[in-house]
């Protein structure tokens, strides 16, 4: 942590709509006036897309069945960890991004499954954010979740995430349904191992939870809509949280725990909003002091 250059890291693993979630902290720091520099948990990938693929065989004709993107070992975590350390020491540090499909090649002038060059973070920023899978990651090598001062969980319940991840991955990506299965069925050994213990390092959990049946998220021809849905938010620590002041400014929500609210879906930017400001706007200030 560091009182001067702070971080904020948001962790959710694919499908989990982190990406909505940057979407709300991107309007907070405009609002606010923050100058945020952010970068993507992607963009610390071991491989890019040719070679991740190779690996991937060669893991699978090894024995090794259970290798994927979410595996540590298939990120650079060290370096990730070395960006948040120096970004929190200096205000100072470099990044890069994994070009996903051709409308992010026209942008970056690199073509898709591969990364940009790294460039610098613009000196005089208020704050980084980090989105990704790995962003709270506490194991053998490294301890990103002591580097963070802001961690955010995304958390959907895991039928809503596999039928988010199949919906976005045939739409945007080409994917079938088939090859959406085979993936999600290879990661959920490192999901397990690599990214459910994160959940219980980050500040604020996001969790929402559909009030339609998503039993078979397979067959699923519609993702449940906010209206559809409901949001539990936990607080690891609820001390200095004003559960009356938030129930009384978020329509039909109601404490489930002595740390937990539970919110209507489309309550939730709302609801992040009201709970998040304050803490951005704690920490900016806090570092201008410093």
């Amino acid at each position: 942590m560091s009182k001067k250059h702070p971080i904020i890291s948001v962790v959710g693993s694919s499908g989990a709509g982190t990406s909505t979630v940057k979407s709300t902290f991107d309007q907070i720091f405009r609002r606010e006036g923050i100058k945020a520099v952010s970068i993507e948990g992607d963009a610390f990938h071991r491989f890019n897309r040719a070679d991740m693929k190779e690996e991937l065989q060669n893991r699978y004709e090894s024995g090794d069945q259970g290798f994927s993107h979410f595996s540590y070992e298939a990120n650079e975590l060290k370096e990730l960890e070395r960006v948040f350390r120096e970004y929190g020491e200096t205000g100072k540090g470099k990044t890069r991004h994994y070009v996903h499909d051709d409308a992010e090649a026209e942008k970056y002038g690199t073509p898709p499954g591969h990364f940009t060059d790294w460039s610098e973070f613009d000196s005089q920023s208020d704050l980084l954010f980090y989105e990704g899978l790995h962003g709270c990651v506490v194991n053998d090598e490294v301890n990103l979740s002591a580097l963070a001062d802001l961690k955010i969980g995304v958390v959907p319940v895991i039928n809503l995430e596999w039928i988010q991840k199949i919906h976005r991955d045939r739409a945007s990506r080409g994917y079938t349904t088939e090859a959406v299965t085979d993936v999600i069925l290879r990661r959920m050994h490192a999901y397990v191992h690599c990214i459910c213990p994160q959940f219980t390092e980050t500040d604020i959990n996001f969790q929402r939870v559909p009030v339609v049946d998503t039993s078979n998220p397979f067959i699923a021809r519609w993702i449940p809509t906010a209206d559809e849905s409901l949001v539990v938010i936990r607080f690891k620590n609820p001390r200095g949280i004003d559960f009356p002041y938030l129930t009384s400014m978020i329509a039909g929500s109601w404490m489930s725990r002595a740390n937990s609210i539970v919110i209507p879906g489309n309550k939730q930017d709302l609801a992040m909003q009201l709970i998040l400001t304050p803490l951005i706007e704690r920490l900016v200030r806090e570092a201008q002091r410093a």
